[in-house]
């Protein structure tokens, strides 16, 4: 590390802004070192507290019985949803959709801690596209879990463009890229009713999970939520 603790791996122009890959040592937990995101200037993601993406998948898994499960992730972050998702036996197939191709890059390049194990795994792919976009066409294919983790949280957006998903008539778009019995899993740091009355709207079950952990970074306790919801089995 350098002596100011942080090394900058990359930083490049994107759609959305700046976008900054670093590395540090946390000052107040001398030898462990973190990987982090910014996005126009602000915080984006880490590898230090990764509980919820983490649960994104597991929990989603926890409520799916079969097997030879196919699942499509929309972001693909610093890894840990799909990184979850391939733990699993049950779990055949993980296709990432990165809507950033220098993250695909710095994925490919090694660049952050899960690289190594996603890009080993021959369950796993990953390409560039609008996750959005794809799950308002007609589906080419269908999934048993739909994972996304793109924005910040339903009503706090990386781009507008994203809002039509979290509406009634996005998610009956989007229930039809999943297999009966498939689910649909979404992470957010914020709770939000409005999204959740949607899931209500288009799904016929709906679940809510908390996750909260102790964020030593900013000293204080933290929740995530993730909001589920079920296809229809018939």
């Amino acid at each position: 590390m350098s002596p100011s603790n942080l090394e900058i791996l990359a930083y490049e122009d994107s759609p959305l802004g700046p976008l900054c890959l670093r590395r540090r040592e946390l000052l107040s937990r001398p030898g462990t070192v973190v990987t982090e995101v910014t996005l126009n200037h602000a915080f984006l993601m880490s590898s230090y507290n990764t509980a919820s993406e983490r649960a994104l998948a597991s929990v989603a898994l926890q409520m799916h019985p079969g097997t030879d499960l196919r699942v499509l992730v929309g972001g693909l972050g610093l890894g840990y949803t799909a990184n979850a998702a391939l733990a699993s036996p049950r779990v055949a197939r993980v296709e990432v959709v990165e809507f950033l191709p220098q993250v695909i890059d710095w994925m490919e390049q090694g660049l952050f801690p899960l690289a190594a194990a996603l890009t080993a795994d021959p369950r796993f792919s990953t390409g560039a596209g609008d996750v959005y976009a794809r799950l308002a066409a007609e589906p080419s294919d269908v999934w048993d879990l739909v994972l996304i983790d793109v924005d910040h949280a339903p009503d706090d957006q990386l781009s507008r463009t994203n809002d039509v998903f979290y509406r009634a008539e996005g998610l009956e778009r989007a229930s039809r890229h999943l297999a009966p019995g498939g689910i649909l899993g979404v992470w957010s740091y914020a709770e939000s009713s409005p999204f959740a009355d949607a899931l209500r709207t288009v799904f016929h079950e709906v679940r809510i999970e908390p996750v909260t952990f102790f964020n030593e970074l900013i000293d204080e306790e933290v929740t995530d939520w993730l909001f589920f919801a079920r296809h229809d089995l018939s």
